[in-house]
Parts: structure tokens; sequence; C-alpha cells
């Protein structure tokens, strides 16, 4: 299956649900796969975005209806962006 990275910035409705139940955050993972997407690591980090997702999913259809559903709630807004292995990558050159 692809892979996509997420990168998500919470508002300020996102951020006050985080800050009164952190747990929120693992739930949302649940949603994900709910909708046909496998978390495959999660990060919080600093700087431009709040979080880093790695995510599976069986195609940009899939990730789309993901980044609607949890863009149309206000509490998030999410930048996805399909991730190619580095050797798939290497390969494709190749084929030329």
């Amino acid at each position: 299956m692809p892979y996509y990275i997420l990168l998500s910035n919470l508002t300020d409705e996102g951020w006050k649900t985080v800050r009164e139940k952190p747990e929120r955050i693992k739930e949302v993972n649940k949603e994900l796969e709910a909708l046909g997407v496998r978390v495959v690591s999660q990060y919080a980090v600093l700087g431009p975005y709040d979080f880093v997702n790695i995510v599976e999913a069986p195609d940009n259809k899939t990730i789309s209806k993901v980044s609607i559903e949890l863009g149309s709630r206000g509490t998030v807004k999410i930048m996805s962006l399909v991730a190619l292995p580095i050797d798939e990558f290497i390969g494709s050159l190749k084929k030329r």
C-alpha cells in the first residue's frame, strides 16, 4: 500500500481538545483505521507543524476522504503528501 505523510496543525479548538483530553489523539488514529488508513508512526514536532504522521492507505481517494473528514471538524488543518520509498523512486528513474 502507498505511504503518505500527513503534516498537521491544530486550530485553537484542537489545542483546547488536546489539552483537556490528550488521549483524543489516539482515538483519532482508530477513526483513521476505520476509514482504511494504518498509522505507521506519529510524532509531535516543534516548528511550522504540530504533528507528523506517516500512514499507509490504499489510494489518494482514501487520503482525500481522511483529510476532508478530519478537516471538516474545525480542529486540525492537514497537508497530505505522497511518500515514495527511496528504492521505488530510484527504480523508476532507471526504467527510462
